[in-house]
């Protein structure tokens, strides 16, 4: 894969840039995850009137700290928040722990837990302790980084 910003050639497995930092966008058909600029305005992600790419199922949209409008899929039982390069939600930035949080799928719904983040884990503008289950139109805080959580 090559940066569309500066050219530079890595592997796939990356989702930024190793020589300019660049977003790259690109579609991980093993995890059905979109990443890019996609468009998304705070209106549209707090009302969930989404007019980017269908989402089917759930997913976090980013508001802020990164690229906007950046869209994590939330497919499976157990989804990785943190620095951590192999992170399904790879957030990069010295605010964000390398293993800072988990989301999890279950029948009792959706929830996110803190895995020790030095920084903390925000719902709603709420530390949380332990699991928070998460709702529609949910605002995630971690690091620097504002999430919106979305049905789907």
């Amino acid at each position: 894969m090559y940066c569309p910003e500066c050219g530079f050639h890595q592997s796939e497995a990356h989702k930024y840039c190793g020589r300019c930092g660049a977003l790259l966008i690109v579609e991980n058909q093993g995890t059905g995850e979109i990443t890019g600029p996609l468009g998304i305005s705070d209106e549209q992600a707090e009302t969930g009137a989404w007019q980017g790419p269908a989402i089917d199922g759930p997913t976090l949209a980013v508001r802020s700290g990164g690229p906007p409008g950046a869209v994590f899929s939330l497919d499976r039982a157990e989804v990785t928040i943190g620095r951590e390069p192999s992170a399904d939600v790879f957030l990069d930035d010295v605010t964000v722990s390398r293993n800072h949080a988990i989301v999890t799928s279950g029948p009792a719904g959706i929830a996110l837990r803190d895995l020790g983040s030095l920084n903390g884990t925000y719902v709603n503008r709420r530390r949380i302790e332990g699991e928070e289950r998460l709702e529609d139109g949910d605002e995630l805080q971690i690091g620097k980084f504002r999430l919106t959580f979305l049905v789907g």
